[in-house]
């Protein structure tokens, strides 16, 4: 599928299928209901589109990670991370903050800084070096 190139800005258009591993050599928009079925390597920032699927795991600089999306691998950011509400992750680790939203169901969980828990979420092992619950959420 094809990646359109503004700057150092990178966009896959919504409904996209990548088939094997995905290397982008500076920020990623991917649009919703955009679907990856190898490993997804960004430089930079990767915004993650709602209801998007990747087969393998990710590793960025930051992430913005949508609502519905569904990461089959582990998520290693180098700074920070939100992950929107109802996603699924195998596993989570950021060098920075981690935000989980409400609905999140996600594996271990660590963070050489703060993971913030915004309402109720499934998750294993939550090991940062400060755990804070910003809200009960619906």
């Amino acid at each position: 599928m094809k990646v359109y190139r503004q700057g150092d800005n990178f966009i896959a258009p919504k409904g996209s299928f990548f088939d094997g591993n995905v290397k982008i050599s500076g920020n990623f928009i991917v649009a919703s209901d955009t679907h990856f079925w190898g490993r997804l390597d960004v430089d930079g920032t990767l915004e993650l589109g709602p209801r998007s699927t990747v087969g393998g795991g990710i590793t960025c600089t930051n992430a913005v990670i949508g609502n519905q999306v569904r990461i089959k691998g582990f998520l290693n950011v180098i700074e920070n991370v939100t992950v929107c509400d109802d996603t699924c992750i195998e596993s989570l680790h950021a060098g920075g903050d981690i935000m989980l939203r409400p609905g999140v169901q996600v594996g271990d969980v660590s963070s050489d800084e703060t993971i913030f828990v915004c309402g109720k979420i499934k998750s294993g092992k939550l090991t940062g070096r400060n755990v804070k619950v910003v809200g009960n959420g619906p």
